[in-house]
């Protein structure tokens, strides 16, 4: 198998669309842009980001197409997700996605593990809390540039900020919810957490500006 991302996908202008006639405020920024600056909230203001690009995934994984991501260095991103936006127990562990030529730099891994099927050892020294379980593994993604470009890009546009090439990667829901598929699951499951950014293809949506939800 190739890849998982067989579900439906959605253009700019029809997030767009949806966007403008939903009265959410929104920047539409170019590719680059976009990376950079979700790069840049995820490292200097650890923002937990709802992150929607490309062909849904097939599976029981998010693998980077309908994910919630956060800095893995930060414990306290670990309890923030899963208290406050999956609204699940604060002991549950997250999965690391990480750039595939470093995985083995941070953990005891000699092979691709890009459906985050492998359990490994995160290597000594890395500190890396909020993805390293009490046994000290890690159920690991490893994400090529082939396999998911935008996804990619960000985590090395990260690991260029932060010398860490690692985020959470988590599926994009709550509790007892399936993974969103559209533009208006995502933003619905945004408005009603507490995560701090939305990016849907290249428009991002700060927490702050959205108007109170209405259903």
């Amino acid at each position: 198998m190739e890849h998982a991302f067989w579900g439906p996908s959605y253009s700019d202008p029809e997030i767009r669309k949806f966007l403008d006639e939903r009265g959410a405020p929104y920047r539409s920024l170019s590719r680059q842009e976009m990376i950079e600056t979700t790069a840049r909230r995820l490292a200097d203001e650890q923002a937990v980001v709802g992150w929607f690009q490309g062909r849904l995934e097939w599976g029981p994984r998010s693998l980077g197409s309908r994910s919630i991501l956060a800095d893995a260095r930060n414990e306290e991103n670990w309890k923030r997700v899963n208290l406050k936006i999956k609204f699940r127990e604060s002991f549950r562990p997250f999965a690391p996605a990480v750039l595939a030529e470093k995985a083995s730099e941070w953990f005891d891994i000699d092979r691709e593990s890009p459906y985050m099927l492998l359990v490994c050892d995160v290597r000594e020294g890395r500190d890396i809390p909020a993805v390293t379980h009490v046994d000290g593994s890690a159920r690991l993604q490893t994400v090529t540039h082939e396999g998911h470009p935008e996804f990619y890009d960000l985590l090395r546009a990260f690991d260029e900020k932060t010398g860490c090439p690692v985020l959470i990667n988590t599926s994009f829901n709550v509790r007892g919810e399936p993974i969103v598929c559209t533009p208006e699951d995502a933003y619905l499951c945004f408005m009603r957490t507490q995560m701090d950014i939305l990016v849907l293809g290249n428009q991002i949506l700060d927490k702050r500006d959205q108007p109170e939800l209405s259903e």
